[in-house]
C-alpha cells in the first residue's frame, strides 16, 4: 500500500505539470485515501490486538479448565517430597482437604516402595479404586489415572477364563477287593456323590468318562477358590473312605494355558500325569510356567503290576539291542542306590551283547567301599568311566544313555550328556517333578518303588534265559534296596522282598552288604556333633544346623536326619550342612504327617512324602536355615499340605 501510494503522488505530480487543477484535484484525493487507510489500518491492529488477547485468555481458560476438569490428576513436589501443588482430581484422591506441604509417602502410602520413572506405568489401589500412575522424577511430577472399570472388566475377563480338568480315582480297583458287590457299588456311590456335591458347590460342570476318570470344565475364578481351600475334596474323599482296608484317593490335573481347548485339555492331561507320577492323592495346577501342587498327604499306595515291569523289560531289552554302546549316568554325589542300580544296568546291557559304562566324577564316603571292591573287581572296574569320555561317545545316535536314580536335567552328574544325546531312558522311583528330562525314548518311573534298584532288578528277571549274576553285581543291587529303605523299614513293598529274595538266590551276600554299610567311627562322632546342634520347632520338628567352617559329606547329613526322626516326640526331621563343593545340603524325614517333598521343592529339591533333600547355593548356613524355617512356617499354616 506505501508503494502504491507512493506512485499515485509521483503520478499527481506528473499530471500538475500539465494541467494544475486536475493535479490540486488529485493531491485532494490522495490526502483523503490516506486518512481512510491510516484509519482502517489502526481499526484493523485494534481488532487483532482484541482477538489475540481473548484467544489468549480462551487458551489460558481452557488449560486450566483441562487440569481443573479432566480425569487425570497431577501433582508437583519439591525436592524434598513435600507437595507443592495438585489439581483437583489428585485433591479428590486424597481425601483431606488441606495436603499442600505435606510428604506424598503420608498423603499416598501406596507409592511410598514404587521405584518407578519415566514412561512405565503403574497401577496402585487406593480404597476400592484403580489408578494407573506415571512418575517423572526429573519434573517431580506424578499423573493419576482412574482405571478402575478397565480393571475391573479385565478381572471380570481372568475370572471367567475357561479351565479345563480331569479327575482320577487313584485306587478304585484296590479299594473294592475284599468287598462285596453291594458294598463295593455303595462306596463307589458314595464316592460319586461327595464329588458331585462339590462340583455343584463349587459351580463345577464335571463328566465322567471312565469308570475312574471324570472331566470338568469350570472358571478362574473356581480354580482360584479351590487352590485357597487347597482341593479340599482330596481330604473329604479320603476321609470318607479312611475306614476302608484301602482308602480311596484322587488326582486331579487342571489347566487354563493353551491358546485353543483342545490345547488346554491336553496340558490338564499332562498336569494329571505328572500328579499321578508322584503318587497320585494331589492336584497338579498347569500355570504359566510352572506345574503347582497341592495334597499329596498319604504316601502312593503300592499298585505297580508285573505286565509293566515285563513291558519295559522287554523295551529296554530291544532298545540295548539297537545299540552299539550304553551309557549311564546318576545323579550328583552318587549313594547306593545310584550305583548299584548302575550296575545293574551294566549287567542287563551285558547280558544282551551290547557294551556298557557308567559315568563317575568321584567318589564319596557314601559309595566308597562299594566302588573300591567294583574297581578291584573281574571286569566291572573297566566299565567306570570319566564324563569326558562319554562325551565323545553320546552324540552318535547308536549310544543310548540310561538315566538312573533321577530324572532332573540338574541333577545329573553331566548335564551336558543329556543335551548331545540323541536317545535317553529314565528309570527312577522319585515322585515325578516339574523339571524332567526332555524327549526321553523310555519312561520307568514308579513312585510306589522303594529303589532304582528294585526296579532294575525287576527288569533283570524278564530277560530271556537263565540269568547268572556275579556276586558283587547282586550285592550291589541289594545294598541300595537296603539303604533306600533303611532295612526294610521304610517303604518295603511286597514286590521289595521280591527282588531281595531274588537277588539272594542270585548270590548277594548279606555278609558283604553289612561291610559295605560299616560306618566309619570318625563320621560317628561327627555326625554326634551335628546333632547336639538341633532345636525344635512347634515341638515335634527337629532342624539340626552344622558348623560354618565345618564340611559334611552328603550321606553324614541324610544319617543324621534319619537319626533325629528315630528320636521319641520327633514327627519330622531337617539336618543343614556345608558340603565339601560348597552347597549347603538339607536332607529332610518325616514320619508322614508332614509332606517333606513339598518343602524341599520349595526350595528347590524333591523327593518323596518322607524323604526328600535339596541343595542351595551362594547362602550361608544361617540364611539357608532361615528359608527352611520361612517355608515351614508357610507350610505349617496352610495345614501342611501347600
Amino acid at each position: 500500500m506505501v508503494f502504491a501510494m507512493c506512485f499515485l503522488l509521483i503520478v499527481i505530480s506528473l499530471l500538475s505539470t500539465y494541467t494544475w487543477v486536475f493535479g490540486i484535484i488529485g493531491f485532494v484525493i490522495f490526502i483523503g485515501l490516506a486518512i481512510f487507510l491510516y484509519r482502517a489500518e489502526k481499526a484493523f491492529r485494534k481488532d487483532f490486538t482484541d482477538y489475540i488477547l481473548t484467544l489468549t485468555h480462551r487458551i489460558k481458560k481452557a488449560g486450566q479448565s483441562a487440569v481443573e476438569q479432566l480425569p487425570t490428576g497431577v501433582l508437583l513436589y519439591d525436592r524434598n517430597g513435600f507437595i507443592e501443588w495438585l489439581n483437583p482430581f489428585a485433591q479428590r484422591m486424597a481425601v483431606r482437604d488441606k495436603v499442600i506441604g505435606l510428604k506424598v509417602d503420608e498423603v499416598f502410602p501406596e507409592l511410598k516402595h514404587v521405584e518407578v520413572d519415566g514412561e512405565h506405568p503403574f497401577v496402585i489401589h487406593i480404597d476400592d479404586k484403580t489408578y494407573e500412575v506415571i512418575h517423572y522424577q526429573d519434573e517431580r511430577l506424578y499423573f493419576f489415572r482412574d482405571i478402575t472399570v478397565l480393571d475391573q472388566l479385565q478381572r471380570k475377563y481372568e475370572n471367567e477364563q475357561v479351565v479345563l480338568g480331569f479327575l482320577h480315582l487313584d485306587n478304585i480297583d484296590e479299594a473294592g477287593q475284599g468287598l462285596t458287590d453291594q458294598e463295593e457299588a455303595l462306596l463307589i456311590s458314595n464316592v460319586s456323590s461327595a464329588i458331585s456335591k462339590w462340583a455343584l458347590e463349587n459351580n463345577i460342570s464335571i463328566k465322567r468318562i471312565e469308570t475312574d476318570k471324570m472331566f470338568f470344565v469350570t472358571q478362574q475364578s473356581t480354580l482360584t477358590q479351590m487352590i485357597k481351600t487347597k482341593f479340599d475334596i482330596l481330604d473329604a474323599v479320603r476321609e470318607l473312605t479312611r475306614h476302608n482296608k484301602i482308602p480311596i484317593t484322587l488326582s486331579i490335573g487342571v489347566s487354563r494355558i493353551g491358546e485353543t481347548m483342545t490345547e488346554r485339555s491336553q496340558n490338564a492331561q499332562a498336569a494329571l500325569d505328572i500328579a499321578l507320577a508322584r503318587g497320585g492323592d494331589q492336584a497338579a495346577v498347569q500355570e504359566e510356567e510352572r506345574v503347582v501342587f497341592f495334597g499329596g498327604k498319604s504316601n502312593a499306595v503300592e499298585k505297580r503290576t508285573r505286565v509293566r515291569a515285563r513291558v519295559i523289560s522287554h523295551a529296554m531289552r530291544n532298545l540295548i539291542r539297537d545299540s552299539k554302546r550304553v551309557v549311564v549316568m546318576g545323579h550328583k554325589q552318587p549313594d547306593m542306590d545310584a550305583l548299584g542300580s548302575a550296575i545293574g544296568v551294566v549287567k542287563f546291557a551285558l547280558i544282551n551283547d551290547c557294551e556298557a559304562f557308567i559315568v563317575l566324577d568321584e567318589g564319596n564316603a557314601s559309595i566308597e567301599r562299594l566302588l573300591t571292591a567294583v574297581r578291584q573287581h573281574d571286569y566291572l572296574g573297566e566299565h567306570l568311566i570319566q564324563p569326558e569320555k562319554a562325551l565323545q561317545w553320546v552324540d552318535n545316535p547308536e549310544t543310548l544313555l540310561i538315566i538312573v536314580d533321577t530324572h532332573k536335567p540338574g541333577l545329573v552328574i553331566e548335564p551336558k550328556l543329556l543335551e548331545k544325546a540323541k536317545r535317553t531312558v529314565i528309570i527312577d522311583h522319585h515322585r515325578r517333578g516339574e523339571d524332567f528330562v526332555k524327549d526321553p525314548v523310555l519312561v520307568y518311573l514308579e513312585p510306589y518303588a522303594s529303589s532304582t534298584s528294585e526296579l532294575v532288578t525287576e527288569l533283570l528277571q524278564y530277560q530271556e534265559g537263565r540269568l547268572a549274576m556275579d556276586t558283587l553285581e547282586a550285592t550291589a543291587l541289594l545294598s541300595g534296596i537296603i539303604v533306600d529303605t533303611k532295612n526294610f523299614a521304610f517303604r518295603a513293598g511286597s514286590r521289595t522282598f521280591e527282588a531281595a529274595s531274588f537277588l539272594r538266590r542270585h548270590g548277594a551276600d548279606l555278609m558283604m552288604v553289612q561291610s559295605l554299610l560299616k560306618e566309619d567311627l570318625s563320621q560317628y562322632v561327627k555326625r554326634a556333633d551335628l546333632i547336639k546342634n538341633t532345636e525344635l520347632l512347634y515341638d515335634d520338628i527337629a532342624v539340626a544346623v552344622g558348623l560354618e567352617d565345618e564340611v559334611y559329606e552328603q550321606l553324614l547329613i541324610a544319617q543324621a536326619a534319619d537319626t533325629l526322626l528315630n528320636m521319641q516326640g520327633v514327627m519330622a526331621s531337617f539336618v543343614i550342612g556345608k558340603r565339601e563343593d560348597g552347597c549347603i545340603a538339607i536332607s529332610a524325614r518325616s514320619q508322614g504327617e508332614l509332606n517333606v517333598q513339598l518343602i524341599m521343592e520349595e526350595l528347590g529339591g524333591g523327593g518323596h512324602l518322607t524323604n526328600a533333600a535339596c541343595q542351595m547355593k551362594n547362602l550361608s548356613l544361617q540364611e539357608a536355615k532361615q528359608r527352611l524355617i520361612d517355608t515351614l512356617k508357610q507350610t505349617i499354616e496352610n495345614g501342611g499340605s501347600e
